[in-house]
């Protein structure tokens, strides 16, 4: 047993400090959690020589909270977060998020978060603030539209294609206003200020469309924490079900969103699943219109297929798949000296 009189409380810089993760991982695993690989530094809690408590954070995310079975019930979990709150807002970081099971709603409750949505008895999302979710749908509704169709897209843009193009187009042919959002967190290879370049000029063409940059609010399947999901299945159930779940209780209502439209998934069995969680969660107040892919060559355009061309430099194929806004954009900045 041991005591939390003498608990000391250290921070690991993950990248300096690898060697450290092997306690942490055996800490979680204790607690029958995972390690995500996104976490750049942890607080640790430490009983003499013996690692008793940790909680990490990945940029303005806390992960990764657990503490030693005969510490818990004594309040050490409150203490981390705590500590690991201090540590992000000494990195400016105010405004935090966590997700958890939601057996532990509660817990997290007491320590000053609150749920924003939650997916069954998969996951919960909360964040330090009872104010954050609806100050974000305030700010929308500055930028609402009249008229009886309202659509949205949220597209990653990886990099925007002729085939991102032709959805925002149709959308816009079938509203008397679009909202495009583009998902802004940087896991992906284009940077987000890249992609939001991209997709603004791609659809400047466009008179009844508003761009807007993403938010934690429109979740990226990529940062989303899977540490306490084991299963592949319901991380996916666990995600798609969270970010379908904002969009219809808050997002579209702040927008007065009638339609969603997406693009048909004929590649990827992650993204074909997220469309159908959309056509189950919104069907009741929101039209999901999914509109099948472009084709060139005879094979559906996909941004994948834009960046395998892109790293063997098969410039005269991409100029066939992406405007002529993005064709700039990728000649200007990932054409070598030896391109042809």
């Amino acid at each position: 047993m041991y005591s939390q009189t003498g608990i000391e409380f250290h921070l690991t810089q993950v990248s300096l400090h690898p060697e450290r993760l092997r306690q942490i991982r055996q800490l979680l695993a204790d607690s029958g959690l995972g390690l995500d690989g996104d976490i750049t530094l942890f607080v640790e809690a430490w009983s003499g020589s013996h690692l008793v408590g940790c909680a990490g954070l990945a940029a303005n995310v806390i992960k990764c909270v657990a503490v030693d079975e005969a510490l818990r019930g004594e309040n050490l979990s409150a203490r981390l977060l705590a500590e690991v709150e201090n540590v992000a807002l000494a990195r400016g970081h105010f405004h935090l998020f966590l997700c958890t099971r939601p057996c532990n709603k509660e817990r997290f409750a007491r320590s000053g978060f609150w749920p924003v949505a939650q997916s069954g008895n998969n996951a919960v999302l909360m964040e330090n603030t009872p104010q954050g979710i609806s100050r974000y749908c305030r700010a929308l509704q500055q930028q609402r539209k009249p008229g009886e169709r309202i659509g949205a897209i949220v597209m990653n843009a990886n990099p925007f294609t002729l085939g991102h193009r032709y959805l925002a187009e149709q959308a816009a042919r079938r509203c008397d206003w679009l909202h495009l959002f583009v998902v802004k967190e940087d896991a992906s290879f284009f940077p987000f200020a890249d992609r939001l370049r991209m997709v603004r000029a791609g659809v400047a063409h466009l008179p009844n469309v508003t761009v807007h940059e993403g938010s934690q609010y429109i979740i990226s399947r990529a940062t989303f924490p899977t540490y306490f999901l084991k299963e592949s299945g319901k991380v996916q159930q666990a995600w798609s079900e969270i970010d379908a779940l904002i969009f219809r209780e808050r997002i579209a209502p702040a927008l007065g969103i009638t339609h969603r439209f997406v693009g048909s998934e004929p590649f990827c069995d992650v993204t074909r699943q997220y469309n159908q969680t959309l056509h189950t969660l919104l069907r009741d107040s929101i039209e999901v219109v999914e509109l099948t892919r472009i084709k060139s060559a005879g094979n559906p355009i996909s941004a994948s297929e834009v960046r395998r061309l892109l790293k063997t430099e098969r410039f005269s194929r991409l100029r066939e798949i992406v405007p002529e806004s993005t064709f700039a954009h990728l000649e200007a900045h990932y054409r070598s000296a030896q391109a042809v």
